[in-house]
Protein backbone atom coordinates (compact mmCIF):
# COMPACT_ATOMS: atom_id res chain seq x y z
CA UNK A 1 0.00 0.00 0.00
CA UNK A 2 1.28 3.49 -0.74
CA UNK A 3 -0.23 6.91 -0.97
CA UNK A 4 -0.48 8.47 -4.42
CA UNK A 5 -1.14 12.19 -4.49
CA UNK A 6 -0.39 15.39 -6.34
CA UNK A 7 3.21 15.23 -5.15
CA UNK A 8 3.75 12.09 -7.21
CA UNK A 9 3.14 13.97 -10.42
CA UNK A 10 0.09 11.88 -11.37
CA UNK A 11 -3.37 13.28 -11.99
CA UNK A 12 -5.66 11.89 -9.30
CA UNK A 13 -8.89 13.11 -10.91
CA UNK A 14 -10.21 11.42 -14.03
CA UNK A 15 -7.20 9.09 -13.91
CA UNK A 16 -7.18 6.33 -16.50
CA UNK A 17 -6.07 3.02 -15.01
CA UNK A 18 -4.08 2.06 -18.11
CA UNK A 19 -1.74 5.06 -17.60
CA UNK A 20 -0.58 3.59 -14.30
CA UNK A 21 1.33 0.81 -16.02
CA UNK A 22 4.27 3.19 -16.38
CA UNK A 23 4.13 3.96 -12.67
CA UNK A 24 3.55 0.53 -11.13
CA UNK A 25 5.42 -2.69 -11.78
CA UNK A 26 3.12 -5.45 -13.06
CA UNK A 27 3.68 -9.17 -13.70
CA UNK A 28 4.41 -9.97 -17.37
CA UNK A 29 0.97 -11.50 -18.12
CA UNK A 30 -1.06 -9.09 -16.02
CA UNK A 31 -1.66 -5.43 -15.43
CA UNK A 32 -2.06 -4.18 -11.88
CA UNK A 33 -5.38 -2.48 -11.38
CA UNK A 34 -5.36 0.36 -8.88
CA UNK A 35 -8.48 0.52 -6.73
CA UNK A 36 -9.38 3.49 -4.55
CA UNK A 37 -10.14 2.67 -0.92
CA UNK A 38 -11.35 6.03 0.35
CA UNK A 39 -14.30 8.28 -0.46
CA UNK A 40 -15.28 9.53 -3.88
CA UNK A 41 -16.98 7.77 -6.72
CA UNK A 42 -16.24 5.45 -9.57
CA UNK A 43 -17.74 5.36 -13.04
CA UNK A 44 -17.58 2.29 -15.21
CA UNK A 45 -16.08 2.23 -18.70
CA UNK A 46 -13.92 0.08 -20.91
CA UNK A 47 -10.71 1.25 -19.28
CA UNK A 48 -12.16 1.72 -15.78
CA UNK A 49 -11.99 5.48 -15.19
CA UNK A 50 -11.87 6.63 -11.58
CA UNK A 51 -12.93 9.86 -9.92
CA UNK A 52 -10.98 10.08 -6.68
CA UNK A 53 -12.82 13.11 -5.35
CA UNK A 54 -9.72 14.74 -3.83
CA UNK A 55 -5.98 15.30 -3.97
CA UNK A 56 -5.10 11.68 -3.39
CA UNK A 57 -6.06 8.47 -1.67
CA UNK A 58 -5.00 5.03 -0.58
CA UNK A 59 -4.91 2.26 -3.14
CA UNK A 60 -4.49 -1.50 -3.24
CA UNK A 61 -3.57 -3.82 -6.09
CA UNK A 62 -5.60 -6.71 -7.51
CA UNK A 63 -5.08 -8.97 -10.46
CA UNK A 64 -6.24 -7.51 -13.77
CA UNK A 65 -6.23 -9.07 -17.23
CA UNK A 66 -4.37 -7.23 -19.94
CA UNK A 67 -6.87 -7.91 -22.73
CA UNK A 68 -9.98 -7.20 -20.62
CA UNK A 69 -11.79 -10.01 -22.42
CA UNK A 70 -15.01 -10.92 -20.69
CA UNK A 71 -15.65 -14.06 -18.67
CA UNK A 72 -19.41 -14.25 -18.51
CA UNK A 73 -20.68 -16.35 -15.58
CA UNK A 74 -24.22 -15.00 -15.29
CA UNK A 75 -26.14 -17.28 -17.64
CA UNK A 76 -29.11 -17.55 -15.28
CA UNK A 77 -29.69 -13.82 -15.78
CA UNK A 78 -29.57 -14.09 -19.56
CA UNK A 79 -27.68 -15.83 -22.34
CA UNK A 80 -26.20 -14.62 -25.64
CA UNK A 81 -28.29 -15.32 -28.72
CA UNK A 82 -26.75 -18.11 -30.77
CA UNK A 83 -25.60 -17.30 -34.30
CA UNK A 84 -27.87 -20.04 -35.68
CA UNK A 85 -30.80 -18.40 -33.95
CA UNK A 86 -30.00 -14.97 -35.39
CA UNK A 87 -29.80 -16.47 -38.88
CA UNK A 88 -33.21 -18.08 -38.41
CA UNK A 89 -34.70 -14.75 -37.28
CA UNK A 90 -33.12 -12.16 -39.54
CA UNK A 91 -35.26 -12.78 -42.61
CA UNK A 92 -38.37 -11.84 -40.61
CA UNK A 93 -37.11 -8.38 -39.67
CA UNK A 94 -36.76 -6.95 -43.17
CA UNK A 95 -37.54 -9.15 -46.17
CA UNK A 96 -40.46 -11.11 -44.75
CA UNK A 97 -41.85 -8.67 -42.21
CA UNK A 98 -45.60 -9.12 -42.70
CA UNK A 99 -48.24 -9.16 -40.00
CA UNK A 100 -49.26 -12.80 -39.43
CA UNK A 101 -52.91 -11.71 -39.23
CA UNK A 102 -52.86 -10.17 -42.72
CA UNK A 103 -54.49 -12.18 -45.50
CA UNK A 104 -52.02 -11.27 -48.25
CA UNK A 105 -49.07 -13.48 -49.15
CA UNK A 106 -46.55 -11.77 -46.90
CA UNK A 107 -48.92 -12.12 -43.96
CA UNK A 108 -49.69 -15.74 -44.77
CA UNK A 109 -45.99 -16.58 -44.93
CA UNK A 110 -45.51 -15.13 -41.46
CA UNK A 111 -48.54 -17.01 -40.16
CA UNK A 112 -47.15 -20.25 -41.58
CA UNK A 113 -43.76 -19.59 -39.99
CA UNK A 114 -45.42 -18.80 -36.67
CA UNK A 115 -47.37 -22.04 -36.68
CA UNK A 116 -44.31 -24.06 -37.70
CA UNK A 117 -42.54 -22.60 -34.66
CA UNK A 118 -45.52 -23.47 -32.45
CA UNK A 119 -45.49 -27.03 -33.73
CA UNK A 120 -41.76 -27.27 -33.10
CA UNK A 121 -42.08 -26.06 -29.51
CA UNK A 122 -44.99 -28.44 -28.95
CA UNK A 123 -42.99 -31.41 -30.24
CA UNK A 124 -39.96 -30.51 -28.13
CA UNK A 125 -42.10 -30.14 -25.01
CA UNK A 126 -44.19 -33.23 -25.74
CA UNK A 127 -47.56 -31.50 -25.93
CA UNK A 128 -50.27 -30.68 -28.46
CA UNK A 129 -49.64 -27.52 -30.49
CA UNK A 130 -52.91 -26.01 -29.25
CA UNK A 131 -51.46 -26.00 -25.73
CA UNK A 132 -48.61 -23.59 -26.64
CA UNK A 133 -49.27 -19.85 -26.22
CA UNK A 134 -46.52 -17.38 -27.06
CA UNK A 135 -45.86 -14.47 -24.70
CA UNK A 136 -43.27 -11.73 -24.22
CA UNK A 137 -41.39 -13.84 -21.68
CA UNK A 138 -41.59 -15.78 -18.44
CA UNK A 139 -43.02 -12.98 -16.31
CA UNK A 140 -45.97 -12.48 -18.64
CA UNK A 141 -46.57 -16.22 -18.82
CA UNK A 142 -46.60 -16.45 -15.00
CA UNK A 143 -48.97 -13.50 -14.73
CA UNK A 144 -51.28 -14.86 -17.42
CA UNK A 145 -51.72 -18.24 -15.80
CA UNK A 146 -51.96 -17.15 -12.16
CA UNK A 147 -54.08 -14.03 -12.64
CA UNK A 148 -56.06 -15.55 -15.51
CA UNK A 149 -57.18 -18.43 -13.30
CA UNK A 150 -58.01 -16.09 -10.43
CA UNK A 151 -59.83 -13.48 -12.52
CA UNK A 152 -62.15 -16.11 -13.94
CA UNK A 153 -63.24 -16.91 -10.39
CA UNK A 154 -63.50 -13.24 -9.55
CA UNK A 155 -65.81 -12.68 -12.52
CA UNK A 156 -68.07 -15.39 -11.08
CA UNK A 157 -68.12 -13.67 -7.68
CA UNK A 158 -65.71 -16.16 -6.12
CA UNK A 159 -62.30 -15.88 -4.50
CA UNK A 160 -60.31 -18.84 -3.23
CA UNK A 161 -56.97 -20.04 -1.92
CA UNK A 162 -53.57 -20.19 -3.66
CA UNK A 163 -50.38 -21.93 -2.56
CA UNK A 164 -46.93 -20.87 -3.70
CA UNK A 165 -43.53 -20.85 -1.99
CA UNK A 166 -41.22 -18.45 -0.22
CA UNK A 167 -38.50 -18.84 -2.89
CA UNK A 168 -40.42 -18.14 -6.09
CA UNK A 169 -39.40 -15.62 -8.71
CA UNK A 170 -40.88 -12.17 -8.15
CA UNK A 171 -43.18 -12.65 -11.16
CA UNK A 172 -45.03 -15.32 -9.17
CA UNK A 173 -44.72 -13.78 -5.70
CA UNK A 174 -45.92 -10.35 -6.78
CA UNK A 175 -48.80 -11.82 -8.79
CA UNK A 176 -50.01 -13.74 -5.75
CA UNK A 177 -49.58 -10.73 -3.46
CA UNK A 178 -51.60 -8.65 -5.92
CA UNK A 179 -54.41 -11.19 -5.80
CA UNK A 180 -54.34 -11.15 -2.01
CA UNK A 181 -55.17 -7.47 -2.30
CA UNK A 182 -58.30 -8.47 -4.24
CA UNK A 183 -59.51 -10.79 -1.51
CA UNK A 184 -57.82 -14.07 -2.43
CA UNK A 185 -55.95 -15.93 0.30
CA UNK A 186 -52.50 -17.45 -0.03
CA UNK A 187 -49.99 -19.59 1.79
CA UNK A 188 -46.25 -19.62 1.11
CA UNK A 189 -44.53 -22.99 1.46
CA UNK A 190 -41.36 -23.05 3.54
CA UNK A 191 -38.21 -24.77 2.30
CA UNK A 192 -35.37 -26.64 3.96
CA UNK A 193 -31.73 -25.54 4.16
CA UNK A 194 -31.19 -26.67 0.56
CA UNK A 195 -34.17 -24.76 -0.80
CA UNK A 196 -36.36 -27.87 -1.24
CA UNK A 197 -40.12 -27.51 -0.75
CA UNK A 198 -41.64 -28.85 2.47
CA UNK A 199 -44.16 -31.35 1.08
CA UNK A 200 -45.66 -32.03 4.49
CA UNK A 201 -46.45 -28.33 4.76
CA UNK A 202 -48.11 -28.52 1.33
CA UNK A 203 -50.39 -31.30 2.55
CA UNK A 204 -51.28 -29.30 5.65
CA UNK A 205 -52.01 -26.07 3.84
CA UNK A 206 -54.35 -27.44 1.18
CA UNK A 207 -57.92 -26.33 1.88
CA UNK A 208 -61.31 -27.02 0.41
CA UNK A 209 -61.14 -23.79 -1.61
CA UNK A 210 -57.54 -24.23 -2.82
CA UNK A 211 -57.75 -23.95 -6.60
CA UNK A 212 -54.12 -23.30 -7.62
CA UNK A 213 -50.62 -24.30 -6.60
CA UNK A 214 -47.79 -22.45 -8.39
CA UNK A 215 -44.31 -23.77 -7.59
CA UNK A 216 -41.09 -23.41 -9.58
CA UNK A 217 -39.34 -26.36 -11.17
CA UNK A 218 -35.83 -25.10 -10.40
CA UNK A 219 -34.76 -22.10 -8.36
CA UNK A 220 -33.21 -19.14 -10.14
CA UNK A 221 -30.84 -18.15 -7.33
CA UNK A 222 -29.44 -21.40 -5.93
CA UNK A 223 -30.33 -23.82 -8.73
CA UNK A 224 -32.11 -26.39 -6.57
CA UNK A 225 -34.34 -28.73 -8.63
CA UNK A 226 -37.67 -29.21 -6.88
CA UNK A 227 -39.72 -32.42 -6.34
CA UNK A 228 -42.49 -31.29 -8.68
CA UNK A 229 -43.76 -34.79 -9.46
CA UNK A 230 -44.55 -35.28 -5.78
CA UNK A 231 -46.24 -31.87 -5.66
CA UNK A 232 -48.51 -32.80 -8.57
CA UNK A 233 -49.35 -36.16 -7.00
CA UNK A 234 -50.47 -34.45 -3.79
CA UNK A 235 -52.55 -31.88 -5.66
CA UNK A 236 -54.11 -34.26 -8.17
CA UNK A 237 -55.91 -36.12 -5.40
CA UNK A 238 -57.64 -32.84 -4.48
CA UNK A 239 -58.36 -31.67 -8.03
CA UNK A 240 -56.04 -28.67 -7.66
CA UNK A 241 -54.38 -27.10 -10.71
CA UNK A 242 -50.58 -27.00 -10.69
CA UNK A 243 -48.55 -24.38 -12.55
CA UNK A 244 -44.77 -24.21 -12.60
CA UNK A 245 -42.35 -21.42 -13.41
CA UNK A 246 -39.85 -23.49 -15.42
CA UNK A 247 -37.93 -20.50 -16.78
CA UNK A 248 -34.60 -21.71 -15.36
CA UNK A 249 -35.18 -25.36 -16.22
CA UNK A 250 -36.35 -25.45 -19.85
CA UNK A 251 -33.41 -25.97 -22.18
CA UNK A 252 -31.11 -27.05 -19.33
CA UNK A 253 -32.69 -30.22 -17.97
CA UNK A 254 -35.38 -32.58 -19.35
CA UNK A 255 -38.88 -31.24 -18.67
CA UNK A 256 -41.79 -33.61 -19.24
CA UNK A 257 -45.01 -31.59 -19.04
CA UNK A 258 -47.36 -34.54 -19.44
CA UNK A 259 -45.21 -36.93 -17.44
CA UNK A 260 -45.23 -34.54 -14.51
CA UNK A 261 -48.99 -34.11 -14.84
CA UNK A 262 -48.81 -30.32 -14.96
CA UNK A 263 -51.60 -27.94 -15.91
CA UNK A 264 -49.42 -24.92 -16.74
CA UNK A 265 -45.75 -24.14 -17.43
CA UNK A 266 -43.90 -20.88 -18.14
CA UNK A 267 -40.64 -20.50 -20.10
CA UNK A 268 -38.51 -17.73 -21.60
CA UNK A 269 -36.26 -17.83 -24.67
CA UNK A 270 -33.43 -15.66 -23.37
CA UNK A 271 -32.59 -18.25 -20.72
CA UNK A 272 -31.68 -20.83 -23.40
CA UNK A 273 -29.76 -18.71 -25.92
CA UNK A 274 -32.80 -17.25 -27.64
CA UNK A 275 -33.95 -13.63 -27.97
CA UNK A 276 -35.28 -11.48 -25.14
CA UNK A 277 -38.95 -10.55 -25.34
CA UNK A 278 -40.13 -14.01 -26.33
CA UNK A 279 -41.53 -16.77 -24.13
CA UNK A 280 -44.34 -19.26 -23.92
CA UNK A 281 -47.02 -20.64 -21.65
CA UNK A 282 -48.11 -24.24 -21.94
CA UNK A 283 -51.52 -24.96 -20.48
CA UNK A 284 -53.95 -27.82 -20.81
CA UNK A 285 -57.50 -27.49 -22.12
CA UNK A 286 -59.04 -27.58 -18.67
CA UNK A 287 -56.90 -24.60 -17.62
CA UNK A 288 -58.03 -22.62 -20.65
CA UNK A 289 -61.68 -23.24 -19.77
CA UNK A 290 -61.06 -21.82 -16.30
CA UNK A 291 -59.06 -18.79 -17.46
CA UNK A 292 -59.66 -15.32 -18.79
CA UNK A 293 -57.10 -13.29 -20.85
CA UNK A 294 -55.08 -10.51 -19.26
CA UNK A 295 -54.54 -8.54 -22.47
CA UNK A 296 -57.68 -7.71 -24.45
CA UNK A 297 -57.90 -6.81 -28.11
CA UNK A 298 -57.67 -9.09 -31.12
CA UNK A 299 -58.08 -12.85 -31.10
CA UNK A 300 -54.35 -13.58 -31.23
CA UNK A 301 -52.87 -16.67 -29.62
CA UNK A 302 -56.13 -18.58 -29.83
CA UNK A 303 -57.94 -15.79 -28.03
CA UNK A 304 -55.70 -15.84 -24.95
CA UNK A 305 -53.24 -13.03 -25.62
CA UNK A 306 -54.12 -10.04 -27.82
CA UNK A 307 -51.42 -8.28 -29.81
CA UNK A 308 -49.49 -8.87 -33.01
CA UNK A 309 -47.14 -11.78 -32.49
CA UNK A 310 -43.39 -11.26 -32.37
CA UNK A 311 -42.74 -13.57 -35.31
CA UNK A 312 -38.97 -13.17 -35.46
CA UNK A 313 -38.67 -13.65 -31.71
CA UNK A 314 -40.90 -16.72 -31.76
CA UNK A 315 -38.91 -18.28 -34.60
CA UNK A 316 -35.73 -17.58 -32.64
CA UNK A 317 -37.26 -19.13 -29.53
CA UNK A 318 -38.15 -22.34 -31.36
CA UNK A 319 -34.71 -22.65 -32.95
CA UNK A 320 -32.92 -21.94 -29.67
CA UNK A 321 -35.01 -24.52 -27.84
CA UNK A 322 -34.31 -27.10 -30.54
CA UNK A 323 -30.54 -26.57 -30.35
CA UNK A 324 -30.56 -26.47 -26.54
CA UNK A 325 -32.31 -29.79 -26.32
CA UNK A 326 -29.96 -31.36 -28.86
CA UNK A 327 -26.96 -30.24 -26.79
CA UNK A 328 -28.54 -30.66 -23.35
CA UNK A 329 -27.02 -33.90 -22.10
CA UNK A 330 -23.45 -33.28 -23.18
CA UNK A 331 -23.53 -29.59 -22.22
CA UNK A 332 -24.91 -30.38 -18.75
CA UNK A 333 -22.09 -32.87 -18.20
CA UNK A 334 -19.45 -30.36 -19.35
CA UNK A 335 -20.82 -27.47 -17.27
CA UNK A 336 -21.03 -29.64 -14.16
CA UNK A 337 -17.37 -30.61 -14.55
CA UNK A 338 -16.41 -26.94 -14.79
CA UNK A 339 -18.61 -25.99 -11.84
CA UNK A 340 -17.02 -28.70 -9.71
CA UNK A 341 -13.59 -27.45 -10.75
CA UNK A 342 -14.57 -23.92 -9.73
CA UNK A 343 -15.98 -24.99 -6.36
CA UNK A 344 -12.99 -27.16 -5.45
CA UNK A 345 -10.57 -24.49 -6.59
CA UNK A 346 -12.19 -21.73 -4.55
CA UNK A 347 -13.08 -23.75 -1.45
CA UNK A 348 -9.51 -25.04 -1.33
CA UNK A 349 -8.10 -21.50 -1.34
CA UNK A 350 -10.68 -19.48 0.58
CA UNK A 351 -11.80 -20.13 4.14
CA UNK A 352 -15.28 -19.25 5.38
CA UNK A 353 -16.99 -20.16 2.10
CA UNK A 354 -20.38 -21.88 1.95
CA UNK A 355 -22.26 -23.54 -0.92
CA UNK A 356 -25.95 -22.58 -1.13
CA UNK A 357 -28.54 -24.90 -2.64
CA UNK A 358 -28.77 -28.65 -2.96
CA UNK A 359 -25.33 -30.29 -3.30
CA UNK A 360 -26.56 -32.73 -5.99
CA UNK A 361 -30.07 -31.88 -7.21
CA UNK A 362 -28.99 -28.65 -8.82
CA UNK A 363 -29.11 -27.14 -12.30
CA UNK A 364 -26.01 -27.75 -14.46
CA UNK A 365 -23.18 -25.27 -14.04
CA UNK A 366 -24.88 -23.56 -11.11
CA UNK A 367 -22.96 -22.31 -8.06
CA UNK A 368 -24.27 -19.95 -5.38
CA UNK A 369 -21.80 -19.38 -2.57
CA UNK A 370 -21.55 -17.14 0.47
CA UNK A 371 -18.34 -15.67 1.86
CA UNK A 372 -18.00 -14.83 5.54
CA UNK A 373 -17.10 -11.29 6.62
CA UNK A 374 -17.46 -9.68 3.20
CA UNK A 375 -20.18 -7.93 1.21
CA UNK A 376 -21.29 -9.52 -2.06
CA UNK A 377 -21.47 -6.14 -3.77
CA UNK A 378 -17.78 -5.54 -3.19
CA UNK A 379 -16.94 -8.97 -4.58
CA UNK A 380 -19.02 -8.38 -7.69
CA UNK A 381 -17.53 -4.96 -8.40
CA UNK A 382 -14.01 -6.32 -7.99
CA UNK A 383 -14.76 -9.28 -10.24
CA UNK A 384 -16.32 -6.95 -12.79
CA UNK A 385 -13.17 -4.83 -12.88
CA UNK A 386 -11.23 -8.01 -13.59
CA UNK A 387 -13.55 -8.81 -16.50
CA UNK A 388 -15.53 -11.50 -14.65
CA UNK A 389 -19.32 -11.09 -14.83
CA UNK A 390 -21.29 -12.71 -12.01
CA UNK A 391 -24.27 -11.75 -9.84
CA UNK A 392 -25.60 -11.91 -6.31
CA UNK A 393 -28.91 -13.51 -7.29
CA UNK A 394 -31.90 -12.72 -9.48
CA UNK A 395 -31.31 -9.98 -12.06
CA UNK A 396 -34.94 -8.94 -11.53
CA UNK A 397 -34.14 -7.85 -7.95
CA UNK A 398 -30.61 -6.48 -8.54
CA UNK A 399 -31.64 -2.90 -7.70
CA UNK A 400 -32.70 -3.94 -4.20
CA UNK A 401 -30.11 -3.76 -1.40
CA UNK A 402 -31.96 -6.34 0.67
CA UNK A 403 -30.52 -9.79 1.20
CA UNK A 404 -31.87 -12.51 -1.08
CA UNK A 405 -35.36 -13.62 -0.10
CA UNK A 406 -34.38 -17.11 -1.27
CA UNK A 407 -31.37 -17.37 1.04
CA UNK A 408 -33.36 -15.95 3.94
CA UNK A 409 -36.09 -18.54 3.35
CA UNK A 410 -33.40 -21.24 3.43
CA UNK A 411 -32.32 -20.04 6.86
CA UNK A 412 -28.99 -18.54 5.75
CA UNK A 413 -27.71 -15.99 8.27
CA UNK A 414 -28.63 -12.48 7.11
CA UNK A 415 -25.02 -11.22 7.22
CA UNK A 416 -23.78 -14.29 5.34
CA UNK A 417 -26.59 -13.88 2.80
CA UNK A 418 -25.28 -10.40 2.01
CA UNK A 419 -21.96 -11.99 1.09
CA UNK A 420 -23.39 -14.28 -1.60
CA UNK A 421 -22.29 -14.58 -5.22
CA UNK A 422 -23.92 -16.62 -7.99
CA UNK A 423 -21.84 -18.12 -10.79
CA UNK A 424 -23.86 -19.73 -13.58
CA UNK A 425 -21.86 -21.27 -16.40
CA UNK A 426 -22.71 -21.52 -20.07
CA UNK A 427 -21.61 -22.89 -23.42
CA UNK A 428 -18.74 -20.49 -24.02
CA UNK A 429 -17.02 -21.03 -20.68
CA UNK A 430 -13.76 -22.96 -20.65
CA UNK A 431 -11.31 -24.43 -18.15
CA UNK A 432 -9.13 -21.37 -18.76
CA UNK A 433 -11.99 -19.11 -17.65
CA UNK A 434 -12.55 -21.14 -14.50
CA UNK A 435 -8.85 -21.17 -13.65
CA UNK A 436 -8.69 -17.39 -14.02
CA UNK A 437 -11.57 -17.00 -11.56
CA UNK A 438 -9.83 -19.38 -9.15
CA UNK A 439 -6.66 -17.26 -9.47
CA UNK A 440 -8.44 -13.92 -9.20
CA UNK A 441 -11.09 -14.31 -6.51
CA UNK A 442 -9.00 -15.36 -3.45
CA UNK A 443 -6.95 -12.14 -3.32
CA UNK A 444 -10.17 -10.14 -3.79
CA UNK A 445 -11.75 -11.85 -0.77
CA UNK A 446 -8.56 -11.35 1.27
CA UNK A 447 -8.44 -7.65 0.41
CA UNK A 448 -12.12 -7.07 1.15
CA UNK A 449 -11.91 -8.90 4.46
CA UNK A 450 -9.00 -6.72 5.50
CA UNK A 451 -11.19 -3.69 4.85
CA UNK A 452 -14.39 -5.18 6.27
CA UNK A 453 -16.08 -4.12 9.50
CA UNK A 454 -18.24 -7.28 9.57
Amino acid sequence: MRRIGGGDGIRTRGLEVMSLTSYLTAPPRDISLVVYRGGGGMSRGKWKWFDFGGDGGYFSLINFRRDMSEIYLDHSATTPVMAEVIRAMEGYWRENFGNPSSIHECGRENRDALEVAREKVAQLMGVDRKMVYFTSGGSEADNLYIKGMAYKRLMAGQRGHIITSTIEHKAVLESVKFLEGLGFEANYLPVDKYGVFDLDALKREIRGDTFLVSLMLANNEVGTIEPLAEVVEICREKGIFVHTDAVQAVGKIPVDFKGLGLNGLSASAHKFYGPKGSGFLIMDRESKRKMTPMIHGGAHEMGMRAGTENVAGIIGLARALEISMEMMEEEARRENILAERLWKGLSGRIGGIHLNGHPEKRLPGFLNMSFEKVEGEGILLSLDMAGIRASSGSACTSESLEASHVLKAMGVDIVLAHGSVRFTLGRDNTEKDIDFVIETLPPIIKRLREMSVL
